[in-house]
C-alpha cells in the first residue's frame, strides 16, 4: 500500500500543478494608478465578455503601489499614470524584473476649483505659489476674499509625481494641504469645499467642480496631443518583459480601435 501511495502521490502533485497553471494562464491581475483604473475596468469588462474563460482583476492603490507590485511579482500588469523612474527600473531589474511600458491613453492633469470661484485661468507659477503656500487667499489673484484650501494627491500617486515635476519642480507642498488617495476623493473634496483647489486626471472631470485653463490653454484632444497644454501626459501599462499570451492580447485590445473608443468613452484621449 505504501509503495502504491508513493507512486500515486507524484502524479497527483503533477495534476494539481497543471490545474493551478491552467487557472493562472486564464487570470490577469492589474494593479496601480487610480487614473488608469476606469480604463482598465471598462476594457477588462468588454474583454472578458468576449473571452469568457479569462478573468481580469483590477485593483487601484496608486501608481506607486502598482510599481511595487510589479517589482515584487504580485501583479501581471502595473497601471501607471507616469513613466517609471530610473531608480525604480534599476530596483526592478535587481529583482529579475524587466519593466516594459505600453502607452494606452493620452491624459491631462486638470486644475479644478470650487464652482463659486471667479477665476478662469492660472499660470504654472501661480499654481506653484498656491501649493507651496506663497499665495494663501484668492484675492491675491484677483478673486474673492476667500482662503485657499489646497488639496493634493498623496505621494503614492503617479499624478502627484507628474504634478510635482511639471508644477512644483521638486518644491514641497504646503503642510496644511489635504493629501488624498484618489482622483474621486479630490474632485469630491473640491466640489464640496468653497475656496478649494485640486488636480485630477481628465477622465474625472464633472460639473461639480470648475475647470481652469493653465497658461491660458484649456486641455483638449488637440492641446494634449500637441503638448501645448502644459500638464499633458500619457498613461501606461507595464509588464515584466514583453507582454505575452493573454496579457498581450488584453493590452493589444486596449490599443486597438475598439479599445481606444472605450478610452474616449471614459473621458480620456486616444493614442491614435
Amino acid at each position: 500500500m505504501k509503495s502504491i501511495i508513493k507512486s500515486v502521490a507524484p502524479m497527483l502533485m503533477m495534476l494539481l500543478a497543471f490545474s493551478l497553471n491552467a487557472e493562472t494562464k486564464n487570470q490577469i491581475t492589474c494593479t496601480g494608478s487610480t487614473t488608469v483604473l476606469p480604463i482598465a475596468q471598462a476594457t477588462a469588462e468588454v474583454f472578458m465578455n468576449n473571452h469568457a474563460e479569462i478573468n481580469i482583476s483590477v485593483r487601484g492603490g496608486g501608481s506607486g503601489v502598482g510599481i511595487a507590485s510589479l517589482q515584487n511579482k504580485t501583479t501581471d500588469i502595473c497601471n501607471s499614470s507616469r513613466p517609471l523612474k530610473s531608480k525604480e527600473i534599476s530596483t526592478a531589474k535587481a529583482k529579475g524584473i524587466n519593466p516594459i511600458p505600453y502607452a494606452i491613453a493620452n491624459d491631462a492633469i486638470t486644475i479644478v476649483v470650487h464652482n463659486s470661484n471667479l477665476l478662469n485661468n492660472l499660470s504654472i507659477k501661480q499654481i506653484k505659489d498656491i501649493y507651496t503656500g506663497n499665495i494663501i487667499n484668492w484675492k491675491e489673484l484677483g478673486g474673492a476674499n476667500v482662503p485657499i484650501v489646497v488639496i493634493s494627491r498623496d505621494v503614492a500617486s503617479g499624478t502627484y509625481e507628474v504634478f510635482n515635476d511639471k508644477v512644483l519642480a521638486g518644491a514641497k507642498v504646503i503642510g496644511s494641504a489635504q493629501l488624498l488617495a484618489s482622483n474621486n476623493a479630490v474632485i469630491s473634496a473640491v466640489s464640496n469645499t468653497p475656496g478649494a483647489i485640486g488636480y485630477v486626471g481628465l477622465g474625472y472631470l464633472n460639473d461639480n467642480a470648475k475647470l481652469l485653463s493653465v497658461n491660458k490653454v484649456t486641455p483638449s484632444e488637440l492641446t494634449v496631443k500637441n503638448n501645448s497644454y502644459p500638464l499633458s501626459r500619457k498613461l501606461y501599462m507595464y509588464t515584466n518583459g514583453k507582454a505575452k499570451g493573454i496579457v498581450a492580447n488584453y493590452i493589444g485590445f486596449i490599443q486597438s480601435d475598439r479599445g481606444q473608443k472605450i478610452v474616449v468613452e471614459q473621458g480620456f484621449i486616444n493614442i491614435k
